[in-house]
């Protein structure tokens, strides 16, 4: 074979190598996309009651887990792995790196986003981290791993940690009684964004009109509107509207927030069962071109939402990881297992655009026809995610059933 040939042939050996990365990456996160919707129908169903709101970040969750997958045993991991619907470690690691690495920048200098993340790991000194998994710690999820006293204040630090890195959004992720005498490790991720609107709303044009709750009562709550065009696409039984965030000059970094809006007012527990019976839901439903609006009305609202996420993922069956089976993580005589995850989540939309922040902490021990002008009236409850438009990845994801109660 001449050189002429052997450097063709090496050229599309790489080319289709890296073809095949990038649908591999596309379909890892699809993955995740629906692993999101997943833990949304199950905190949906387990942790909202009344009228009361969600918001939570699958993502800072799946991070929390993929730590603790690395540092598990065979049987655990091959369950968190299942559950996460990755192929293996190696792959995990690989969706992580490549989402912290590509997606968490400050935008802001260049007019875009301000979108960041924080991984972080507390160890007794008692029990230190296996050599192994601190360098996944430091080198794929970035995080800072300190060796500490247990019981000397730890909570005080982990909660100065959460706050200082949500912008001061969330002030406490471990409650009073989070850490006792058997306590020996603390993983948390922590996110913060904030992102103005690609055209922001006249807050002058903002007025207050009737929202449906889901006990047939309503409320009148302040809604923006806009006569311009927007992203909309219409379905059987739902609509679907994406609202960019402004890019920053010179920056990869795109985002936008997707609404979900059941044509039920009663609609959103059937909607997020057709969501998560479909895999790639989100991929084959995502407006594609700008359509005239009649009626075009979103609420403005700020959500502050917690829970302890243990009962939700054994719900979801994960109940290893709370067993035992993290073996590959410290050096340790005795068994040690996941106890509590914590989670807490703010979000605010208004005329402006979106700020939104989410930690999670454990601790272990058919297309329909389009008219010309289309209505998007969100007066009752519906889905909301903010959405990395370049990798795909979800980011934060959650449920109005209130505008009016945080």
């Amino acid at each position: 074979m001449d050189e002429a040939m052997m450097k063709k042939r090496k050229r599309k050996v790489t080319h289709t190598s890296s073809s095949q990365a990038n649908i591999d990456m596309e379909q890892f996160v699809t993955n995740q996309t629906d692993v999101s919707f997943r833990l949304t129908k199950q905190v949906f169903s387990e942790e909202v009651k009344g009228d009361s709101n969600l918001v939570f970040s699958p993502l800072s969750i799946q991070i929390i887990l993929g730590l603790i997958a690395f540092g598990s045993n065979k049987p655990t991991k091959s369950q968190l792995l299942c559950f996460l619907k990755s192929k293996s470690i190696d792959e995990l690691n690989s969706l992580y790196s490549h989402i912290v690495n590509n997606i968490f920048a400050d935008g802001s200098p260049n007019g875009g986003p301000i979108l960041s993340v924080a991984n972080g790991a507390w160890i007794d000194r008692s029990t230190p981290f296996k050599p192994s998994f601190k360098e996944i710690v430091k080198k794929v999820y970035k995080a800072t791993s300190k060796s500490v006293d247990f019981q000397n204040k730890v909570v005080n630090k982990v909660n100065r940690w959460a706050k200082k890195n949500t912008n001061g959004l969330i002030e406490e992720i471990l409650p009073h009684g989070a850490v006792d005498n058997m306590t020996r490790l603390i993983l948390a991720n922590a996110l913060y964004f904030k992102g103005e609107w690609d055209e922001k709303f006249n807050a002058s044009k903002t007025k207050k009109h009737k929202f449906h709750l889901v006990n047939g009562r309503s409320v009148r709550a302040p809604f923006m509107t806009s006569w311009k065009k927007q992203y909309i696409r219409v379905f059987k039984g739902f609509k679907v509207l994406q609202l960019p965030y402004k890019r920053g000059i010179d920056t990869h970094q795109k985002l936008s927030m997707y609404f979900i809006l059941p044509d039920a007012h009663d609609g959103l527990p059937d909607l997020l069962d057709k969501i998560t019976s479909k895999p790639g839901f989100l991929d084959h439903h995502i407006p594609s071109r700008k359509v005239s609006v009649g009626k075009f009305l979103i609420p403005k609202f700020k959500i502050s939402f917690g829970f302890e996420a243990s009962k939700v993922l054994k719900g979801l069956g994960l109940t290893l990881p709370f067993i035992d089976g993290l073996t590959e993580m410290v050096d340790a005589d005795e068994p040690l297992a996941v106890s509590q995850v914590f989670h807490k989540s703010f979000i605010e939309v208004n005329e402006e655009g979106t700020e939104a922040a989410a930690v999670t902490a454990m601790t272990g021990c058919s297309m329909m026809m389009v008219k010309e002008e289309i209505d998007f009236v969100a007066d009752h409850p519906f889905l909301f995610l903010v959405k990395d438009e370049t990798t795909g990845a979800v980011l934060f994801m959650g449920t109005l059933l209130n505008p009016l109660a945080v």
